[in-house]
């Protein structure tokens, strides 16, 4: 199959599974939702989102010149957003803006190996810190959340707070996991992990997407209080692990159709009625879109050589 039909069926896959979803949900209830959305605490959502994605930029630049990569704060910026803006309008979920990011930083004159390690490291750390939070969250909602799932309160709770630990002390041993590694292809993280300023790199990175993370989830907070949706920190703390990994799966459209899907599931076990978790989705969808737009008028911007 080409690669532009494989494009075109993962976003019509996408679109079929939103349109499932507002089926099930009623599209005459999440409309009243959304129409009745109060705007400060849409715009305060906002706001998180785009601080986010700031800090996001910066850990990316960050990154990039560990690893030999020069790039502006104002390149990282422009760049980041551009990819936002990408990531909202092409099928595949977060991979084309990733795929813009190391091609620009390349053009720009920099390093291949560097530019393309700088995004995937950059996209595993987030990741890396999204499961962690979200697993706490788990285990501080385990009241809840274990007997939906069936399941004793107390050992949920231990095995969901074991599970984060070991989770999070696992890039420490990258060192010494890829010195017993003789890929080729992994030589240049091979010799960023065997660098004495590695530990030092990596408290950055774990702080940086921590933020990030803090930051996403009182966007996603935001879009709830603005439909009335007021629950404790600690489930949007869980709520963005599924909603935001279901969102980055390559089979939509900027997320559109999985991130309502994974907001239902999320939210259901603490009483959130599905037209109001689909309208905690499309609310933060829209905000990937609002901040897409300022990547594409970004893209006329002349590049900082500075």
């Amino acid at each position: 199959m080409k690669r532009a039909h494989k494009a075109l069926l993962r976003g019509l896959l996408g679109l079929a599974l939103l349109a499932a979803v507002l089926a099930l949900a009623d599209p005459a209830r999440v409309l009243a939702q959304l129409r009745q959305a109060h705007i400060g605490w849409l715009l305060a959502g906002l706001a998180a989102g785009i601080a986010s994605n700031l800090v996001s930029a910066l850990r990316w630049r960050a990154l990039a010149r560990w690893l030999g990569a020069e790039v502006s704060v104002r390149d990282a910026t422009r760049w980041y957003f551009q990819a936002i803006g990408l990531n909202a309008l092409l099928p595949g979920a977060v991979i084309g803006g990733d795929v813009y990011r190391a091609v620009v930083l390349r053009r720009a004159g920099q390093d291949t190996a560097a530019a393309s390690w700088s995004v995937v490291l950059d996209r595993l750390s987030g990741l890396w810190m999204l499961c962690a939070i979200g697993g706490l969250g788990a285990a501080a909602c385990a009241g809840v959340l274990a007997p939906w799932l069936r399941l004793p309160a107390a050992p949920f709770a231990a095995l969901m707070v074991t599970g984060t630990l070991l989770w999070l002390a696992l890039p420490w041993a990258l060192p010494w996991l890829l010195a017993r590694s003789r890929r080729a292809w992994l030589a240049p993280l091979r010799a960023a992990a065997a660098r004495p300023d590695f530990t030092a790199q990596l408290r950055w990175q774990a702080l940086a997407s921590a933020a990030v993370q803090v930051l996403s989830a009182t966007a996603l907070a935001g879009g709830g209080l603005a439909l009335g949706v007021a629950l404790p920190p600690a489930v949007w703390a869980w709520a963005i692990a599924p909603v935001f990994l279901m969102a980055a799966l390559p089979v939509s459209v900027g997320g559109w159709g999985t991130r309502e899907a994974a907001a239902v599931a999320a939210l259901a076990p603490f009483g959130v009625a599905a037209p109001a978790a689909v309208g905690v989705g499309v609310i933060y969808g829209l905000y990937g879109l609002a901040q897409g737009a300022l990547g594409a008028l970004a893209f006329g911007l002349p590049r900082d050589r500075g």
